[in-house]
């Protein structure tokens, strides 16, 4: 897999069962580890070690109901309150970021309203600010920091 455009983090592998396992930083268990669970672990380290996040904030593979179908988010970060700040999409490293992966990313946030939504396949990331109030989106140039998450203020 090619070098992914993340600090280079600590990842824990192991070979088992003719497998190989991934540790799971939030879920505290091991998973099968492919190319998109790596790039999802590489960003929760990034939102933990670089942007502050408090790990117990994270929510991964949550469900929702859309169209009356049961859909799993890849990432949510909540704040404090307990309200949904940031959803985030995590795709393989070959798998280029379409305009359909922003539809996947944008349906999920009809269900939870996040003012904030990541894309990415771990060479690319896009980061977008939602006004929900007027149904804009304007892109940014990086992920922000959790306490500029909070606030909302960029």
């Amino acid at each position: 897999m090619k070098p992914l455009n993340f600090p280079s983090y600590p990842l824990r592998f192991k070979e088992e069962e003719e497998k190989t396992w991934i540790f799971c930083h939030i879920r505290k268990r091991w998973l099968v580890s492919g190319p998109e669970e790596i790039v999802r672990q590489h960003l929760i380290h990034f939102l933990i070690e670089e942007r502050e996040a408090p790990k117990s904030l994270i929510s991964l593979e949550k469900q929702l109901i859309y169209n009356e179908r049961r859909r799993r988010t890849d990432l949510v970060l909540y704040n404090a309150k307990g309200q949904a700040i940031l959803l985030a999409e995590c795709k393989a490293p070959e798998v280029p970021i379409k305009q359909e992966t922003f539809e996947q990313v944008a349906r999920y946030n009809m269900v939870l309203e996040v003012p904030f939504l990541v894309v990415t396949n771990g060479l690319k990331h896009f980061v977008c600010k939602i006004d929900l109030e007027n149904g804009a989106y304007h892109f940014i140039k990086d992920i922000p920091s959790f306490p500029a998450l909070v606030s909302g203020e960029l």
